[in-house]
C-alpha cells in the first residue's frame, strides 16, 4: 500500500514550506514556519559597529504521534527540528527508534485537533500504522498538553529559572574568548572530533572547560563541575559550535548571563535568550562577532 500524505505534501519527499516569520523572533509568525527567519543584529568588525538584518535557522519542536487499528492516538516524542520534510522526519524517527517498521507506516498527516492553536498546528504530526507499535519509548513521552510550539518551550524555561544577573562584556574580551577556549581543548587538538564548553569570568579568565563528542554533554559537564564543587556558575558560557535551544535552556537554568559561540544560534535559541535577558553572540572570531541579543551590554 502506498503512503498517504496530506496538508501540503505532494509526495513523501516534496513538502512545501511557506513564508518565514519576520521581526522579533519570539513574536507571531505566518501559519507555516519556514527554514529561516529574519532578525536584527549588531555586528562588530575590526572595531566598527554595523546594525543590519540577518537570518537564523528556524528551530521548532515537532510532536510525533502514532495511531494504530484499535488504539487511540498516542504521543510518542518531541524532537527539535528545522521545519520542512516533517513527515519524512517522523517516519524515519519511528523506524530508527524501533517503534515500527517501514511496511507498517500507512500515512502521515498534520494533526487537526480543534483545540490546537495556530502556532501548534504544523508542529504536530500523526503517523498512521497498519499494526500496533513494537515499542513506545516511555522516557520520551510528552506531557498531556494538546500541542507544542516554540512559545510554549520558551515560557516553560522562563517559568523554571530566575532572571540571570545583568553583566556587561568588553568587546575585546568577548572577541578573545573562542581562542581562550581553544587553549583548553587538548582532545580536539589530538582528534579534531570533540566539542567544548567553557565557563568564564567577565574578565575572560577561564574557570572550567570540558570536551565531549556531544555539545550538550560538554555543557552538562562544566555546569556539573560547579555543582559538585558547590561553587557558583560563572556568568559567561563559551561554546565551540552552533547555539541550539537546548544549550540556551541549560545556560538560563544555570544562571549564565552571556553565551559566546563560534557558530550561529537558531531561532528558538534566540527567542529564549531575548526573553531571558541573556547576551548572545555568534560567529565570534578575533576581529568579528555578531551579537544577536543584548548588544547594549557589549561595551
Amino acid at each position: 500500500m502506498g503512503l498517504t500524505v496530506v496538508r501540503g505534501l505532494r509526495t513523501a519527499g516534496s513538502q512545501r514550506v511557506g513564508a518565514s516569520r519576520v521581526t522579533r523572533v519570539s513574536s507571531t509568525r505566518s501559519r507555516r514556519p519556514g527554514p529561516s527567519v529574519r532578525t536584527r543584529v549588531v555586528e562588530f568588525r575590526d572595531g566598527a559597529r554595523l546594525d543590519h538584518e540577518d537570518r537564523v535557522a528556524t528551530e521548532e519542536p515537532l510532536e510525533i504521534r502514532v495511531v494504530a487499528p484499535g488504539l487511540p492516538a498516542q504521543r510518542v516524542a518531541v524532537t527539535m527540528r528545522t521545519p520542512g520534510h516533517d513527515f519524512e522526519l517522523a517516519a524515519g524517527w519511528l523506524v530508527h527508534e524501533g517503534v515500527t517498521t517501514p511496511d507498517s507506516i500507512r500515512g502521515v498527516r498534520y494533526c487537526t485537533d480543534a483545540d490546537l492553536g495556530e502556532l501548534e498546528e504544523f508542529n504536530v504530526v500523526t503517523v498512521d500504522l497498519a499494526t500496533p507499535p513494537s515499542s513506545l519509548p516511555a522516557a520520551r513521552l510528552v506531557n498531556s498538553a494538546c500541542g507544542v510550539c516554540g512559545t510554549d518551550a520558551v515560557q516553560d524555561v522562563l517559568a523554571a529559572a530566575p532572571p540571570p544577573p545583568q553583566v556587561t562584556l568588553a568587546l575585546a574580551t568577548l572577541l578573545s574568548l573562542p581562542d581562550r577556549l581553544r587553549e583548553h581543548q587538548p582532545g580536539f587538538g589530538r582528534t579534531g572530533g570533540l566539542h567544548a564548553a567553557g565557563l568564564f569570568e567577565v574578565d575572560g579568565s577561564a574557570v572550567v572547560v570540558r570536551e565531549d563528542v556531544g555539545r550538550h554533554n560538554a555543557v552538562d559537564k562544566v555546569v556539573g563541575s560547579r555543582t559538585l564543587a558547590r561553587s557558583p556558575v560563572p556568568p559567561v558560557l563559551v561554546l565551540s559550535g552552533r547555539i541550539g535551544f537546548e544549550l540556551v535552556q541549560k545556560a538560563v537554568v544555570s544562571g549564565v548571563s552571556a553565551i559566546v559561540a563560534v557558530g550561529a544560534p537558531t531561532s528558538l535559541a534566540l527567542s529564549l535568550a531575548q526573553d531571558a535577558g541573556v547576551v548572545l553572540a555568534g560567529f565570534t572570531r578575533s576581529r568579528r562577532c555578531v551579537v544577536y541579543a543584548g548588544a547594549d551590554r557589549v561595551v
